[in-house]
Formats: structure tokens, sequence, C-alpha cells
């Protein structure tokens, strides 16, 4: 049997214990676990004073506890208290499927996370994309947890967008159009032995159904913005200052970075996306790249791309389309994209400084701050985000920073004088230049490219 529940669900704070009529109303009796029923592993779940408790068990996969029925636009408040390091979390507008005996639970997921990376408020797309929005976006959110001690969370899930709070602090305004509509579950997460018998707590759970937009915190505007809803900007992003470089439809805007006009082969758009099409692998042999007609200095851009098997592509800035007019590409600072296990460039270079995310052929993208791996996803979306303040400079890569660089330091220096780029004078310097989409003879797809100037 397979079943979807689809809702978005909005999850507040700071409630007042009385009993005033504002719309709220409770979805937890704190007697007993009417209403609720339980998925995935087989971790158990009581109530005790005035609690639901979770106690963590090994040999079991994640548990859930869900409520029995689904729910439409709401506001969801609630308090939890957790045994360190016991990782939890509550899902908002969770789906359920079949996987042989067990019934597994997947959507979003909004994160509890006493660990140093400290993502609590995150959201966790389980079991379906992984983190969407990890809190290295919002270093203020990281330090709202309070370790040993009851904390609030809030989730306001309101059409498409969805805004989670932790102690009254905002930590993630996620849109996205994948679920309207589903169940509320409360997660006791699988563990090794060390975690055995340790407990999770949830009291005060109330839920307000349809809610306005004037029920919601005033929070989006000042925390960032994940958008996953193809080329499309939110009020908020708008007022934050980003604009569409390409519309999803049209050419207008870009030009052949040594024509003045569109490519006519090489390129297409279709289905809301920019293509750039398979040719023979060649360095920009096929339509060739494709750049901004605007230029930009301090920026922050944002992209989706998606690459074939194989690939090799990369988002190019501070580009001088006046260089290299002869065969190649286009020389400007580069945001590599790449199939590291396939592509032969992942291995030349120096220590992977070719492979996906990294400042091409000076910098090896990794994940910084947190201990995980590199995500790449081939055949399917990816999200890169480059900032530049100054002479800073960030990569990230599907929600992880992977490269940071101070382009006026005496180290970036040193690299480019050992790159290919040597000969290049002042290269990485300019004070402006345009994005690039680059044509290397393989098939990528682009969308949702986006940029504010800083």
């Amino acid at each position: 049997m397979h079943r979807l529940f689809f809702f978005p669900l909005l999850l507040f704070l700071g409630w007042p214990l009385g009993a005033q009529d504002d719309g709220f109303r409770p979805i937890f009796n704190g007697k007993d676990l009417t209403g609720w029923e339980s998925y995935g592993g087989k971790a158990p779940f009581r109530v005790e004073d005035d609690a639901i408790v979770g106690e963590a068990v090994i040999n079991t996969p994640n548990t859930f506890l869900c409520t029995t029925r689904p729910y439409g636009d709401f506001i969801l408040e609630l308090d939890f208290y957790n045994e360190a390091p016991l990782n939890s979390g509550v899902m908002a507008r969770g789906q359920w499927r079949q996987e042989g005996e067990q019934r597994v639970i997947f959507g979003y997921q909004v994160e509890i996370d006493p660990e140093p990376r400290a993502y609590t408020g995150g959201i966790y797309d389980e079991r379906r994309r992984g983190w969407i929005y990890p809190l290295h976006y919002n270093e203020p959110a990281r330090h709202a947890f309070r370790h040993g001690a009851w904390n609030q969370l809030r989730i306001e899930c309101l059409g498409q967008e969805i805004r989670t709070f932790i102690n009254g602090i905002p930590a993630a305004n996620l849109i996205d159009d994948l679920d309207a509509s589903g169940m509320i579950c409360l997660q006791v997460h699988s563990i090794p032995k060390a975690l055995e018998g340790k407990e999770m707590r949830w009291k005060n759970l109330r839920v307000k159904e349809k809610p306005s937009a004037a029920d919601r915190l005033p929070s989006g505007d000042r925390i960032p913005v994940v958008n996953l809803v193809p080329n499309f900007l939110s009020a908020s992003e708008i007022r934050q200052g980003w604009r569409l470089l390409w519309d999803g439809k049209s050419s207008q805007g870009w030009r052949g970075v040594k024509r003045d006009d569109f490519p006519t082969k090489g390129w297409e758009m279709a289905d809301g996306e920019l293509r750039v099409l398979a040719g023979n692998g060649g360095e920009s042999t096929n339509g060739g790249d494709i750049i901004t007609l605007d230029h930009f200095s301090d920026f922050e851009l944002q992209f989706e791309f998606k690459p074939s098997v194989g690939a090799n592509s990369g988002v190019k800035y501070f580009v001088d389309p006046t260089l290299n007019k002869g065969a190649g590409s286009a020389i400007g600072l580069e945001f590599q994209i790449l199939d590291d296990k396939v592509h032969p460039d992942a291995k030349m270079g120096v220590a992977g400084n070719r492979t996906a995310g990294s400042l091409y052929d000076l910098i090896t993208a990794k994940v910084l701050d947190t201990p995980r791996n590199k995500d790449l996803f081939i055949g399917d979306w990816n999200r890169g985000r480059i900032v530049v303040r100054g002479g800073k400079v960030e990569h990230w890569l599907n929600g992880f920073k992977v490269v940071e660089y101070d382009r006026f330091s005496q180290m970036f220096g040193a690299l480019v004088n050992y790159s290919k780029y040597k000969d290049w004078e002042n290269f990485g310097r300019w004070p402006a230049g345009p994005i690039l989409l680059q044509d290397h003879g393989d098939a990528v797809a682009f969308r949702s490219i986006k940029i504010r100037e800083l």
C-alpha cells in the first residue's frame, strides 16, 4: 500500500500557558497517545509527566510517532528536551511509503541536533534530498539551542514557505513545492550501543490550522532564504535584493562570450532549463561559452545545475571576455562542475583542485566547518552558490561551504603563479566581470540562476 499526505506545517514557539482562544488547539492530550501512530523502527513511546517520551533502542531504524491525520497550512508550537548527544527531529508534512515490511517516513524534518555542528532548527529532507537548509546558512541560529534544558520550537508552513524558530530565534526559511500536506511526526533516531536508553521528550504540542500571513513571526527578511521552486523569486528574496539572471525561457541578458548575440547552436531553453548540449567533449567547441551582459563586483550568486554522466562544465566569475579570442574557454575564476567519479580531469591538477565545487586548478573543494563528505548528484539537481565580498570569496555546494579564499592575498597570488593562469596579468583580481556558463562539450542543465549585489 502506498499513501502520501500533502500539507504545510506551521510551528510556533513562545506561547503562553494560559487558555487563550488564539486559534491554537492541542494535538496531544497529556494523558495517552490517542491520535498518534508509530512508523518505521521499534523505539517505544510513552506518556510521562504530561510529556511524550521516546526511548532510543539499538538495532532498529529511525522511529516516528505520527499524527493519525494530515494537516494543511498550520503553525505548530512545542517544547522539547533531549538527552545529549541524542539526535532527533520533528517531521513537517511527513509522508510515508511501504518498503518491504516497514512503513518508512520521508519528507521535511526540522532537526534537533545537540552535536557540535549545531543544526537544531535546520531542515533535512528525510529519505529524499538530504540537507536542504543546514544552519551554516544562518550562524546566529546555531547558538539558539540550550543544552540540558527545555527548548521551544516553532514551525510555520504557509503555502510553499516553511519557517522555523528555536527559542524565538529565526532558524530556517525554506520555499519548496514538493509537499503541501502531511503528518506531524516525532522522531527517535537510530543509535549506536552507547546511546541506548537515552530519551527525547516533547510537551505542549499545539497547532493553529489555516493561519494567515499575519500570524507569522516577522523573520523572513532577516535570514537567508533557500528557494527550491525553479526560476521563482519569493517576496522575501525580492526585498533582500535578489533578481533572476535567467528568466527561465529566453536568452535575454545573455550573449556568446565571443559574439554579440546568443549562440545559434549548442544551447537550448526548454522546460524551465538552460541547457548546454553534448558535443565532442571539447572546450567551447559546440555553442561556446555564454556570459551575462551585466558585470558584477561584490555579489551573491545562486544556481542549480544538473550534470550528465561524465560531464565537465563550470560557472565562471570575474571573467575578462576580451582575453583569449582564440580557441578554448574565456578566462576567469571558475566554480568547477564535474562528474568526479567518471571524468579524468578529477585526477588531474593538484590534489583534486579540478573536482566539483573547486576553484578550478587552484583550490580543492572539501566541506568546511563540519565533518562530512562532499555531495554531488549526477543526473539530478545540485545547488551552487558563490559569495564575493571585497577580496573574500566562498564556494558552496548543496548547502555546504567547500572553498574560501582571499583573491587579494599573497597565498592566492602564489597559487596562480603555479597554475595554468600564471600568464594572465592580475588574474582573479579584476574589479568586475560578467558571469559565465561554460560549454565544455558535455550535457549540463542550469536553472534558478539568481544574483544580488552586495
